[in-house]
């Protein structure tokens, strides 16, 4: 149903990827987008100043349950974590019913995105395929200024994955010096230009740590260095990239893994990644904070 320009449309801004309010990453979600243009999408995304805007739409797509687009203030994103299972979220608190029990099928700028409906409250989404290639060898030293002083675990070559979203996905020796690791927002800034979103860095926790691997997702924005407090796409990468590597083995690590990211931000994100048939599904629980309507 397309709506008069003005109208009253449904509206929720959703914190994903946390149980607690205000410790996740937030998404603004308007749930009755038809009839708005490409202009009043990314007008109103620039407006609420988040990470992304997503806007719900009738789907073209007959397996889809619905459609989303995805803007950035600055830009509009085919696909992206976050977003993708805060939207979910907020359609079934506003009282979708999926097409089939138990899942959602999400049609985007990236195909179709399958999402399972947990019993417990949470959403995952299968990581779409991404494409992996290792960063030149005229750019390492562009790396290494990037992350200065920091030692990278040298079994692991750091990788683009590309999924719409492009990380240079980096494995550090552990969780702390993946917290205590420095940016260079100037590097980081050249490294943008080869193509890739901003670097995404991840290390192995104790046995006893809060969760397998700590996470942080860092890009720049307006010349600025930003950190992300939980990233879907980053996450999503990281385990294109662990299974490309040969993760999982077939041990305990073919259950999945857990993530923590936002530390460094004093938000507490949990990303939990399980593999079915082989491929990597990346959930994670959403509370809604804003539940209300926006005029566009």
């Amino acid at each position: 149903m397309t709506l008069a320009p003005g109208a009253a449309r449904r509206f929720r801004q959703v914190d994903v990827f946390t149980s607690v309010a205000f410790k996740g990453n937030p998404l603004a979600v308007v749930l009755d987008a038809d009839g708005l243009s490409d202009a009043q999408m990314q007008s109103m995304a620039r407006w609420t100043n988040l990470s992304e805007t997503t806007f719900v739409l009738t789907p073209h797509d007959a397996q889809a349950d619905y459609r989303v687009r995805i803007f950035s203030p600055d830009t509009e994103f085919p696909f992206a974590g976050h977003p993708t299972l805060g939207t979910a979220h907020a359609l079934l608190e506003a009282g979708l019913v999926p097409r089939r029990p138990g899942a959602l099928v999400q049609e985007c700028g990236v195909g179709l995105v399958p999402i399972e409906l947990g019993s417990d409250g949470m959403l995952a989404f299968r990581a779409p395929p991404a494409s992996l290639a290792p960063l030149a060898h005229q750019h390492q030293r562009l790396l290494a200024r990037v992350l200065p002083g920091t030692v990278l675990d040298a079994h692991c070559t750091p990788l683009i994955a590309n999924m719409g979203i492009a990380w240079l996905v980096v494995r550090l020796q552990t969780a702390q010096a993946c917290v205590d690791a420095r940016v260079d927002g100037a590097a980081l800034r050249e490294l943008t230009r080869l193509g890739v979103t901003g670097v995404a860095l991840y290390g192995p926790h104790d046995a006893d740590g809060p969760a397998d691997y700590e996470v942080r997702a860092l890009f720049t924005k307006h010349g600025s260095l930003v950190e992300d407090p939980v990233t879907g796409s980053a996450n999503a990468c990281i385990a294109r990239v662990l299974q490309a590597q040969g993760f999982p083995d077939g041990g305990e690590s073919s259950r999945g893994y857990s993530a923590r990211q936002g530390t460094c931000l004093d938000c507490d994100g949990r990303i939990a990644v399980s593999w079915v048939d082989g491929e990597p599904w990346i959930g994670g629980h959403s509370v809604t904070v804003i539940d209300g309507v926006v005029r566009v």
